[in-house]
């Protein structure tokens, strides 16, 4: 994987501010926290984020921990899961939390918003299949229901359910069951969050640091 060996201002990191819009300055601060993640070595682990205290409490701690060891987030249409990653890698992954720039044009803006929620779908994509289907969501709604200790499994389900077929129906109408099970695509994802803003929300604080300030 990409190990960077470079400091800021050399190819290295200009091409990786290119790919990620990040400046010199900020791959310069992910760079020191991927060393102190990885204990300076030159690629992460999943134990190694696995050992981040503000994480182990997060509900969807497994689906954020493996969306940095999906090839679809590394920006290189890749498919499947890597078991380390280098700090290039990394960075594309932090990337999709970097906020959108104000000075923006819409078209621009866009992008980046299909950006993001690509990167959401594929957390919830869980199989890499390009469906979520109701035992994804499901599994993703009894996860974040977990924390709850009144809340019984049966009760969990049945409210997972009932969000899926409210996605279901909001996104492709009326279907049948064969239909419902075979989940919706990403093209119903984003016409089920179409007027729904999430670019700005997404952002990364159990790593110490608050990416909605990386904005240019």
């Amino acid at each position: 994987m990409g190990a960077l060996q470079s400091l800021p201002g050399q190819p290295q990191y200009v091409d990786l501010a290119e790919k990620t819009g990040f400046s010199f300055e900020q791959i310069a601060v992910l760079h020191k926290r991927f060393k102190q993640l990885s204990h300076n070595e030159d690629t992460l682990l999943r134990d190694h984020f696995s050992q981040i205290p503000d994480l182990a409490c997060n509900p969807i701690r497994t689906q954020i921990i493996e969306a940095f060891f999906d090839r679809r987030n590394f920006r290189q249409n890749g498919e499947g899961n890597v078991e380390e990653i280098g700090f290039e890698e990394f960075l594309l992954v932090m990337s999709h939390f970097r906020p959108p720039s104000l000075h923006m044009m819409a078209e621009q803006r866009e992008d980046v918003r299909r950006d993001k929620l690509r990167f959401l779908f594929n957390m919830h994509d869980t199989d890499n299949d390009g469906t979520i289907t109701l035992e994804e969501y499901r599994h993703v709604v009894e996860e974040l229901l977990s924390l709850s200790e009144t809340m019984e499994k049966n009760t969990a389900k049945s409210i997972a359910d009932a969000a899926m077929l409210e996605v279901a129906s909001i996104s492709m109408g009326h279907m049948e069951p064969d239909e419902f099970y075979e989940g919706i695509t990403f093209e119903h994802f984003l016409k089920l969050l179409t007027g729904i803003e999430v670019e700005s929300r997404m952002n990364v604080r159990f790593l110490n640091m608050d990416t909605t300030t990386f904005c240019k």
